[in-house]
């Protein structure tokens, strides 16, 4: 049941510093256990700095979205179009004290609308995310492979998932 008020839309230029807290804690709030907290800050802050949330508005292959329940932001993703017509899902975060209640089962549902022509939508997951890995499943995602994000020997393992959008 998600929460009363909720509203998803475009990400605007002033979201960014909401959005990058956002990032900040969920990834904190997963992630410490597993590569430690300077590591994860390393991450955010290369990956989640204003510079590069900021070049990810207004893509025209693309969703930036938000969600939030009253003034605050509580959830964010973001996709884009691949070559061959998939939807790739790039981020997908809820703050942890909205986990669980259907915020992030909604978001994605309008994210991956936003690829009507969409056969397929794909996502890379870090492979010791069980909560996360577990909620895609549910979601319909299965396992394709596992591999480094990005093919970089640097980055954490990942899980590549997919799920059949509509039969071609």
């Amino acid at each position: 049941m998600t929460p009363d008020g909720l509203i998803i839309r475009d990400a605007l230029p002033a979201d960014l510093p909401a959005v990058r807290g956002l990032l900040v804690e969920t990834w904190h709030a997963t992630y410490d256990g597993i590569y430690g907290w300077q590591r994860v800050a390393e991450i955010t802050n290369a990956w989640h700095s204003l510079e590069n949330l900021s070049a990810q508005l207004g893509r025209e292959s693309g969703a930036f979205l938000v969600a939030l329940v009253g003034e605050e932001i509580i959830a964010t993703s973001s996709a884009r179009l691949e070559r061959d017509r998939a939807a790739l899902l790039t981020r997908l975060y809820v703050l942890p004290s909205y986990q669980g209640i259907g915020v992030g089962r909604t978001l994605l549902q309008v994210t991956l609308a936003c690829f009507p022509q969409a056969p397929v939508a794909r996502l890379e997951v870090e492979s010791q995310n069980e909560p996360a890995i577990a909620f895609y499943e549910r979601m319909g995602f299965f396992l394709q492979r596992q591999a480094r994000f990005d093919g970089r020997e640097d980055t954490p393992n990942t899980l590549l998932m997919a799920k059949r959008l509509f039969a071609e």
